[in-house]
């Protein structure tokens, strides 16, 4: 099993083999655009602008599973992203990305990156850990996704390589796509 063996819809709602992306470095994303973390969007379409040319697809899957911070449908979500944050790069159709009815991509995603924790040696790592703990300890629990902006980086066979938590800054991220584009 790999990353290519997955199907995958659109934002438009057109079937695409994630085969589609072999020989590509992948950065998957699931969003949101009315949490505070939306901001990586720019940060997304920046890295897209900039390494696109060089084989870095950024592929964009939004969900709502997280206190409704996606509550538009697929179209209203797409306008959004593009007229406040400029996105050009792939965006996908609305999906669960943890739990009973996680999308099977996110479920392998998960197994092959499990959690680590998050980074409390930073202010936002450690505030969203005490969040999260505190607040929705069954979020916490486990390898599943714990909010918006989780981030897994494949590699051109098609391996994930790494899991970014939510409060991963994309500049942080940068050097591990450079290594392998």
């Amino acid at each position: 099993m790999s990353i290519y063996n997955f199907q995958v819809n659109t934002i438009d709602g057109q079937l695409v083999k994630l085969s589609a992306y072999q020989g590509k470095v992948l950065l998957i994303v699931n969003t949101a655009s009315k949490c505070s973390y939306s901001r990586q969007f720019v940060d997304l379409q920046n890295l897209h602008d900039v390494y696109c040319e060089q084989g870095l697809e950024i592929l964009g899957f939004p969900c709502n599973q997280f206190n409704d911070k996606e509550p538009g449908n697929n179209n209203e979500v797409q306008q959004f992203c593009r007229s406040t944050f400029g996105v050009t790069f792939p965006m996908f159709e609305k999906i669960d990305v943890r739990g009973r009815n996680a999308h099977p991509i996110f479920q392998y995603l998960t197994q092959q990156a499990p959690f680590q924790g998050f980074d409390i040696q930073t202010p936002s790592g450690q505030s969203m850990n005490n969040f999260l703990q505190g607040k929705y300890p069954e979020i916490y629990a486990g390898d599943g996704i714990k909010w918006n902006f989780s981030k897994f980086l494949i590699d051109r066979k098609g391996h994930v390589q790494a899991r970014f938590e939510t409060t991963t800054e994309l500049i942080d991220i940068e050097p591990v796509i450079k290594s392998l584009i």
